[in-house]
């Protein structure tokens, strides 16, 4: 039998896990020669290279993710082992960690990761919010499980990660009620000369809402432009301006923010993406997060 040494698997997990050599020797407490060497040597007993260049970064090989994905276990079980001896409480929930765009509305991400809370498992939630880019760089690093975003894997971003489709739907436009009954008639052409509330110019949502005045030659007055969409709907909420929103989640909308809906649009859509480095989706959680938005959460909006 062919015994592996988990000296030099601890040192490649630990590597992985920092995204850097310098970083992990510095949290092992080793040289940083000591563990190239081990790695070095993990390799030669696998027959394959765990690791690539890509630029200044260290990038894992197919061998390196599965091997990666061992290793995480096997330390979780030794955690899980050293807490049983110790008089701990084992079987801890499933930690699930999900990057979420900055640009997704917090609804949305909410109904996405319901169905991961209703799994038979118990399972621990950590939500990591930030620019995709980012996101996609930590995914790489095997430090998320998913990221949650508005927008397909950019070519631009060199991560290998695949994007998996989780359903779609039109644009809402509310407001608070007196504004909304007045520019209810006429949708969408009331919008001309109308403050509104909008995203940020480089989201997609933005881009193509501007298509979509620019076609009807509606001219709104543009009173605020945020980063964050739950922040511009406290904004909408308090009648600063009309604002839009993804038609799945209209009634949320409504009732959260006591605001009306003063139109809808099915010319503009909105896609939302289930971005992993598994091509095929394994993860127990991840599995139930995209059979519940394509079986139920978007299956009225097709």
């Amino acid at each position: 039998m062919n015994w592996m040494n988990y000296h030099h698997l601890l040192y490649f997990w630990t590597v992985a896990k920092e995204g850097s050599v310098t970083r992990a020797a510095a949290r092992l407490r080793l040289a940083q020669p000591t563990v190239t060497a081990q790695i070095r040597a993990l390799e030669r007993s696998i027959g394959d290279r765990l690791f690539s260049r890509a630029g200044r970064n260290l990038v894992l090989t197919d061998v390196g993710r599965m091997v990666y994905r061992y290793a995480d276990e096997i330390f979780a079980l030794g955690r899980e082992l050293s807490d049983a001896l110790e008089g701990r409480p084992v079987g801890k929930p499933m930690r699930f960690n999900v990057g979420i765009a900055d640009q997704l509305p917090k609804l949305i991400a909410f109904r996405l990761l319901q169905p991961a809370l209703n799994m038979p498992e118990q399972v621990e939630i950590v939500c990591h919010e930030d620019r995709p880019d980012h996101l996609m760089a930590r995914l790489s690093a095997h430090e998320l499980d998913l990221v949650l975003s508005d927008a397909p894997v950019s070519p631009a971003v060199h991560v290998r990660a695949y994007h998996h489709l989780l359903g779609s739907c039109g644009i809402s436009f509310f407001a608070g009620r007196k504004t909304a009954a007045r520019l209810r008639h006429g949708f969408p052409l009331s919008l001309d000369k109308a403050p509104l509330l909008l995203p940020f110019e480089h989201t997609s949502l933005r881009r193509s809402l501007q298509h979509w005045f620019d076609e009807l030659s509606i001219r709104p007055l543009i009173t605020g432009e945020f980063q964050d969409s739950a922040l511009m709907k406290i904004f909408g909420q308090a009648g600063i301006g009309v604002f839009p929103g993804p038609t799945v989640i209209e009634d949320e909308i409504c009732r959260h923010y006591g605001v009306s809906l003063v139109g809808r649009t099915d010319t503009v859509v909105e896609r939302y993406y289930a971005i992993s480095v598994e091509r095929r989706l394994k993860n127990p959680a991840v599995v139930a997060i995209s059979e519940a938005a394509r079986g139920e959460l978007f299956s009225a909006a097709k």
